[in-house]
C-alpha cells in the first residue's frame, strides 16, 4: 500500500529519548517511505550528550536518516557564509529553530521532506515555515503538511522534564537501551581472596539491582586453567558485553566484578605482555571504583596463587589507580562494614579523595 508520504521529519532534543518520542517516530515509518530524525540542544542536557543520543537512535531506529548536531559538525558543513556554525540556543526564537532544520535537511541532507511529525501545537507553525523554506529555493517544493501525534499525552503521559527529575523514578518510560545509559556503574577490584565476589553479590541483592560476574573465572573453570594470550581480549570484550546486557536490567546501580583492568594485570603476569586492545579498555571509566582489601584471611580454593601473590596484586591495583588519577574507595573490614562503606561512597555524588 502506497504511503501518504515521500519523506517525513520528527526534530527534538530528545533527552532522553522516551517513548514518546518513539511513538511520534513510529507514526512517521507508518506513513512515510522515509523518515529523518534531528537532534540538537544548546546547551546540552545532563545524560544526554550528542554521541549519546546517536547510539539512542541507532540501536532503536536504524532504517532512518539520522542527523544529530554539534557545533564542531556544523562548522564542517559551514560553505558560505550565510551558513549556521553555532546551534541555536534552546530559547532562541521558533522561526529561528524551523528556519535552521530546513538548512539542515536541504543543505545538509540534501533532502526536502513533505511532512513534520509532532506532539505539539506548534507543529502547524512549523510547517508553515518549512513550506515557506523549501519553496524559497525551490518553487517546484511541495507544501509540507503536519501530523499531529498524541498532543494531551494521552497514549504517553510523560515529558523529558519529568524525567529529568528523576530519571530512576520514572524508568518505566524508557526503553531499557536508553535507561541503560543513566545506570551507574560500580566496578569491584581485588586480589584474590580478597572478599570481592561475595560482595559484588551482596550489593547487588541491598541494591535490589543487578551485578556481573568475573567472565576471566568462568572461562578459567571451563578451559580447567588452560587460558591462551588471545583468550585475555575475548575475557575483556566479554566481560564489557556482558556489562552492557545487564545494564538495561538494573536499577540505578551495576555492580561490576573486576574490569578489563584485571585482564590486562593477567595478561602481564602470564605472558609478559598485553594485546594493544586489552591496553585500551583497561582504560575503561566507571562511575564509581571499589578496591577491597587484602585484609580478609586467605583462602586457597584449589585455583588462587599465594597470599604474597594476593599483596603483589594489591598494590599493583594502588599503583595503577594512582598512575590512571581514578579516584576510589578502599572497602576493608567485615563484608557488612564493606557495604556500609560502599553505600555511603556511591550515594555521596561529591567525593573526589580516595578513602584510604
Amino acid at each position: 500500500m502506497k504511503k501518504p508520504f515521500r519523506r517525513g521529519l520528527v526534530v527534538g532534543k530528545f533527552a532522553p529519548l522516551h517513548h514518546g518520542h518513539e511513538l511520534v517516530i513510529k507514526r512517521a515509518f507508518e506513513e512515510c517511505d522515509e523518515v529523518v530524525l534531528i537532534s540538537y540542544s544548546s546547551p546540552e542536557l545532563p545524560g544526554c550528550r550528542p554521541e549519546v543520543r546517536e547510539r539512542w537512535l541507532a540501536a532503536l531506529f536504524p532504517d532512518a536518516v539520522r542527523l544529530i548536531i554539534t557545533d564542531e559538525r556544523l562548522q564542517k558543513w559551514k560553505k558560505s557564509e550565510g551558513d549556521p556554525d553555532r546551534i541555536p540556543h534552546n530559547n532562541a526564537d521558533e522561526t529561528i529553530h524551523r528556519r535552521f532544520c530546513g538548512y539542515l535537511c536541504r543543505e545538509v541532507l540534501k533532502k526536502e521532506i513533505d511532512a513534520v511529525f509532532t506532539s505539539e501545537n506548534y507543529g502547524d507553525g512549523f510547517a508553515e515555515e518549512l513550506t515557506r523554506y523549501f519553496q524559497h529555493h525551490n518553487p517546484k517544493a511541495v507544501n509540507v503538511r503536519h501530523v499531529m501525534v498524541d498532543r494531551h499525552r494521552n497514549q504517553i503521559p510523560v515529558s523529558g522534564t519529568l524525567l529529568r527529575e528523576n530519571i530512576h523514578k520514572n524508568r518505566q518510560w524508557l526503553s531499557s537501551i536508553v535507561y541503560a545509559s543513566f545506570v551507574k556503574r560500580v566496578c569491584l577490584l581485588g586480589g584474590e581472596s580478597s572478599g570481592k565476589t561475595s560482595l559484588v553479590e551482596t550489593l547487588g541483592r541491598h541494591f535490589g539491582t543487578a551485578h556481573v560476574a568475573e567472565y576471566g573465572r568462568e572461562l578459567w573453570d571451563q578451559k580447567k586453567g588452560n587460558l591462551g594470550f588471545e583468550d585475555m581480549l575475548l575475557i575483556a570484550q566479554t566481560q564489557i558485553q556482558r556489562e552492557e546486557q545487564a545494564a538495561r536490567e538494573a536499577n540505578e546501580f551495576l555492580f561490576c566484578d573486576t574490569s578489563p583492568l584485571t585482564t590486562l594485570f593477567y595478561s602481564h603476569y602470564r605472558f609478559s605482555k598485553a594485546d594493544a586492545a586489552v591496553k585500551h579498555l583497561a582504560g575503561r571509566p566507571y562511575d564509581f571504583v571499589i578496591l577491597c582489601a587484602p585484609d580478609f584471611p586467605f583462602v586457597q580454593d584449589g585455583t588462587r596463587q599465594t597470599e604474597s601473590f594476593r599483596k603483589r596484586q594489591h598494590e599493583w591495583y594502588l599503583q595503577q589507580l594512582a598512575s590512571r588519577q581514578i579516584p576510589y574507595l578502599l572497602a576493608t573490614g567485615s563484608i557488612e562494614n564493606r557495604i556500609r562503606q560502599v553505600r555511603e561512597f556511591i550515594k555521596d555524588e561529591d567525593i573526589q579523595i580516595n578513602t584510604t
